[in-house]
């Protein structure tokens, strides 16, 4: 898979919804169903979708299928965030210098002062 087909899937809301979930337990299409309050069909669709696309994958437990998310195709679209992340956090780490400068400022004036 590419990324922009992984920008595809993860496009959709509900996906999204469903992998917020599984990335903090695995669940049953009933689990989800329940937490998202979306009905059994269309819970069922999406994962089918996340799964054929290798975002999830699911396991047999007794009468039930128990859903969890599967790294890899996440961690294609984390690389091809990352020169991102680092133009957001350089520039995020210079307006956090600016407004040091403009609080100290204010301060250093009230010395002058006294």
């Amino acid at each position: 898979m590419n990324v922009n087909s992984a920008f595809a899937i993860i496009a959709e809301p509900n996906r999204r919804a469903i992998l917020g979930l599984l990335a903090q337990s695995e669940r049953s299409v009933g689990d989800i169903e329940r937490a998202l309050r979306m009905p059994q069909p269309s819970v069922s669709k999406h994962l089918r979708v996340l799964r054929e696309a290798g975002f999830v994958e699911a396991r047999i437990d007794a009468q039930r299928r128990l859903y969890r998310i599967r790294p890899e195709p996440l961690r294609e679209v984390d690389a091809w965030l990352a020169p991102f992340r680092r133009f957001w956090s350089a520039h995020l780490d210079a307006l956090e210098r600016h407004l040091d400068r403009m609080e100290e400022a204010p301060r250093r004036r009230k010395g002058r002062k006294r």
